[in-house]
């Protein structure tokens, strides 16, 4: 996306993000909306899901649902896809995977639009007709949406050598070093948001075997909370960011 008129490039939103809930009573102006409705539908198009912009419909996060814990939330991206998520080849994530690869794209722009956001797993009221689901579909989560009345919390994150096999930093050249790339790419992973602060992630870097192509594997840790495919597909988004998507291929 790049610094274009000014707006903060998608690494410089990686490292601004929080995890907003409480949100200042302010619409969010139709030119933005364009915007983030444009994203919306590239993100469909490419991914197969069925994302939609709720705009102006405060009765998700009020009453018993929302827990106390978020207030002012007028706007929302509700995360829709097939109920069927069976798939786990690289080359076909699962939906819950594409919902976190994809949605994480629509939460950095939003950052970078001056916007603030938070994933949101259960805590809302689903109000089925704010959104579109056909038979074969399910709400997978909600991104909340707007301008936030706090600056979100400083959480304590996992370090790069517990989420990765990431060399030292001083380790520059010889054997088992990682490139440069790959520990970026790992930092950008770290600042994902996780459900509950999970981080039940991995990123292997693995050299290359006659090809000349670096690759990476990224894989998920067991949780009884749930949330790590989603999770993962968030975390890939933010390596790919940090570490550049011409470095290195997927394995």
């Amino acid at each position: 996306m790049g610094n274009w008129h000014g707006r903060m490039t998608l690494l410089e939103a990686i490292q601004a993000r929080r995890s907003v809930r409480k949100y200042i009573d302010k619409p969010i102006e139709e030119n933005l909306i364009s915007i983030l409705q444009e994203k919306v539908d590239e993100v469909n198009r490419e991914s197969g899901l069925h994302i939609q912009l709720v705009t102006n419909e405060p009765r998700a996060f009020k009453g018993k649902m929302a827990y106390g814990t978020f207030s002012g939330v007028s706007n929302y991206f509700a995360m829709v896809g097939k109920k069927n998520d069976t798939s786990t080849s690289a080359a076909h994530a699962s939906v819950s995977e594409r919902i976190g690869y994809y949605g994480e794209q629509l939460v950095l722009l939003a950052q970078t639009l001056g916007l603030n956001t938070c994933w949101v797993g259960v805590t809302y009221n689903n109000i089925k007709e704010a959104y579109e689901k056909g038979d074969d579909e399910k709400l997978y989560c909600m991104i909340a949406l707007g301008y936030g009345n706090d600056s979100g919390r400083n959480i304590k994150r996992k370090s790069i050598k517990q989420v990765s096999n990431a060399s030292d930093a001083s380790t520059e050249v010889g054997m088992g070093a990682t490139p440069k790339w790959f520990r970026d790419g790992v930092a950008a992973a770290l600042l994902a948001p996780t459900a509950i602060n999970q981080q039940k992630f991995y990123f292997e870097y693995l050299e290359p075997q006659g090809d000349n192509t670096h690759k990476v594997k990224a894989k998920r840790g067991f949780s009884l909370i749930g949330y790590t495919k989603m999770d993962l597909g968030i975390a890939k988004l933010h390596f790919e960011i940090g570490a550049g998507k011409e470095n290195f291929a997927w394995w």
